[in-house]
């Protein structure tokens, strides 16, 4: 069964309205015809803890690619039409709200346990999508940065105020109830577990993109 997968991440999901979000997502996506299956949701996979675990892995993760970086470091860019370390932190900081703020009114509306057998995609393979760095689209304007930290462990204190409320949203939400509530994207319906999944999978792909940055020959030494 065809089925459309992400490939675009700032520009499919976070644009600002519906009409936005129809219009430029036609230009972001690809077709699959074979990768994905319908998931079964185990019992074991009720609770919110792996949901935790995985927002916890990407915070460290993130933390541990910035960790020391000087300003030099965090300002380089490989390229005058790539980001540096900086815009990339600001544009994760910036991101966690808006996404978060868009999960929470999906999951305001009344659940559809009847429509979850519209979810095509699993758990991981939204992760793997979310996270293909084979594929790079332009960030929606209100989410482009201007490289504002100089200082890595400013951008991380931030980047925990930013993400600490979606802590303790997931900490008193019933993953059941999650998954009961549907919301139609342009790529296909997801559920609200999945919906507040995407916060962490966005912060790992960017994270994959430092690491991109750092690789480069002419990343500054300190």
């Amino acid at each position: 069964m065809n089925m459309i997968a992400i490939a675009s991440v700032t520009t499919a999901f976070l644009s600002p309205s519906p009409a936005k979000l129809q219009s430029s997502v036609g230009k972001h996506v690809y077709h699959n015809s074979s990768a994905f299956k319908q998931p079964t949701l185990k019992r074991e996979d009720i609770g919110t803890d792996s949901l935790i675990q995985y927002f916890n892995e990407t915070t460290k993760n993130l933390e541990g690619q910035v960790a020391g970086l000087s300003e030099a470091q965090l300002q380089f860019k490989p390229a005058a039409d790539k980001w540096s370390i900086s815009q990339c932190l600001e544009h994760i900081i910036r991101s966690e709200k808006m996404i978060f703020d868009m999960a929470k009114e999906g999951l305001a509306k009344a659940p559809q346990p009847e429509r979850r057998k519209e979810i095509k995609v699993t758990d991981d393979n939204l992760k793997s999508m979310l996270t293909d760095r084979s594929h790079k689209f332009q960030a929606p304007k209100e989410l482009q940065p201007e490289g504002i930290y100089k200082n890595a462990e400013k951008a991380v204190s931030d980047f925990h105020a930013a993400r600490q409320p979606v802590l303790d949203f997931i900490k008193n939400a019933n993953a059941e109830d999650l998954r009961n509530h549907i919301n139609d994207y342009p790529t296909g319906a997801v559920d609200g577990y999945q919906g507040l999944m995407f916060i962490a999978a966005h912060c790992a792909r960017h994270t994959k993109q430092i690491e991109e940055i750092k690789a480069d020959p002419n990343f500054p030494k300190k």
